[in-house]
């Protein structure tokens, strides 16, 4: 735990260090993982969607505030509204209100129908909304990342190929100098080595290129410093063999699983809520009232109540139950629609895993492709003691690149098809179903 502690206090340092030289971090990717969790902004930024989903249920309950009126107020007296020296109207305390007149109102918007439950019931629905649109860019992400550290780790396995071919050649090179200077062996070997040597270095400047632009794709999702550079560890995963999944629970638990599935059968929850708050629009809320006269009427100092309402006659909300209606019609063939791509998808996503799986397995368990570097070095020896031509050992060497390259190809596949699926189903599957 002390070093998983140490490992971030040390990753964001650097993030947050404007270090002039690159560093080398090695991570695996379960630490790519982590990491990304922890700082990767824009999960950061959509989290923030349902703390503001929870700020629309907190306004949702609150009552409407009370209005208070003041009217009727006469703000001077003239001689002829008095009797004599005397005063017509008395203050209020000291001085104020001497001889004015004033009206008070106090109201209250009393919201029937249970009006306000079902706002704050749609308020709830909208914040389960926001937490499934969170999921479902977590889960976008969490492909992209996947897919990223999958293409480096093989891209990093492809240089360590290109690197022994381009050693083995390299020290070929170096004796075949000696040999041409005694005049041994004739110029064009040394050149058709030199330029198979000069195709296997642009091939590693190319691969080096696809190398750097998935590290920044990590490293963006990451939000690390951009000097800081990152080398996978490739670690061995034990994949879970297609045969021991059925397919039929598969299916079942993407329906189940997938982000935006949940989302969109609540989005439909959601208009239900809504067209619950649209038809109770249509009985009108009631205002109560108390007011206070003061010597505008027959008595001194009067005080009355009073209660108000809409008069449903033109305006019973129409258009916006229909509206309601129809979102809701149109929400659940929606939703209908994305069900059935759902499980079309799975069974897709399986078909293909299971091939990437089975060839993955098929060409890692044949001897020849294990033998490759034990016979990279006895082509090396016998063109040297000249036991085979310079032909047969090009042709050795391409026929090398080309099954290593195979083998990691399948593996790489084989791995993405795999996240691909979880991504399909819509959560870890860490166990066979």
């Amino acid at each position: 735990m002390k070093k998983y502690f140490f490992f971030f206090g040390f990753l964001l340092l650097c993030a947050k260090g404007t270090a002039q030289y690159r560093e080398t971090i090695k991570l695996t990717p379960a630490d790519v993982e982590a990491v990304f969790l922890k700082q990767n902004i824009q999960l950061i930024a959509e989290q923030m969607n349902i703390s503001m989903a929870d700020a629309d249920i907190l306004q949702a309950r609150l009552w409407d505030n009370p209005t208070l009126s003041v009217g009727d107020v006469n703000l001077w007296t003239t001689q002829g509204q008095r009797e004599g020296e005397a005063e017509v109207i008395p203050p209020v305390f000291g001085s104020f209100a001497r001889n004015t007149q004033f009206s008070l109102e106090l109201s209250q918007l009393i919201q029937t129908a249970n009006k306000k439950g079902k706002l704050v019931g749609r308020e709830i629905v909208s914040r389960e909304i926001a937490v499934q649109e969170f999921e479902l860019v977590l889960r976008g992400l969490k492909i992209e990342l996947r897919r990223a550290i999958h293409e480096i780790i093989y891209l990093q396995n492809y240089l360590g190929v290109l690197s022994t071919q381009q050693e083995a050649i390299s020290r070929l090179i170096t004796s075949y100098r000696s040999q041409l200077l005694q005049g041994n062996i004739a110029k064009t070997e040394m050149l058709r080595l030199q330029s198979s040597l000069l195709e296997i270095e642009n091939e590693e400047n190319e691969t080096k290129a696809d190398l750097n632009e998935q590290l920044k794709i990590v490293k963006s999702l990451l939000c690390i410093d951009p000097l800081i550079r990152i080398e996978l560890i490739d670690v061995e995963k034990e994949t879970i063999a297609p045969e021991s999944i059925l397919l039929t629970q598969l299916v079942g638990q993407t329906l189940t699983g997938r982000a935006d599935i949940k989302r969109s059968q609540l989005q439909t929850k959601f208009f239900d809520k809504s067209l619950a708050y649209e038809k109770s629009q249509r009985i009108p809320d009631l205002t109560f009232s108390v007011a206070y006269d003061r010597r505008g009427g027959v008595w001194r100092d009067f005080v009355g109540f009073g209660v108000s309402m809409d008069l449903p006659f033109f305006n019973r909300n129409q258009g916006g139950i229909k509206a309601a209606k129809i979102s809701r019609a149109q929400s659940l063939q929606l939703e209908e629609q994305l069900l059935n791509e759902a499980q079309h998808e799975t069974v897709e996503a399986y078909s293909n895993y299971s091939d990437a799986y089975n060839f993955y397995r098929k060409i890692s368990s044949d001897d020849l492709l294990t033998q490759l570097d034990t016979m990279l070095d006895v082509y090396s020896k016998n063109l040297l003691n000249r036991n085979i031509s310079m032909v047969e050992y090009i042709d050795f060497m391409e026929a090398y690149k080309s099954n290593r390259q195979t083998l990691l190809m399948a593996r790489k596949k084989m791995r993405m098809q795999f996240e691909e699926l979880q991504y399909i189903v819509g959560t870890e599957i860490t166990n066979a179903l």
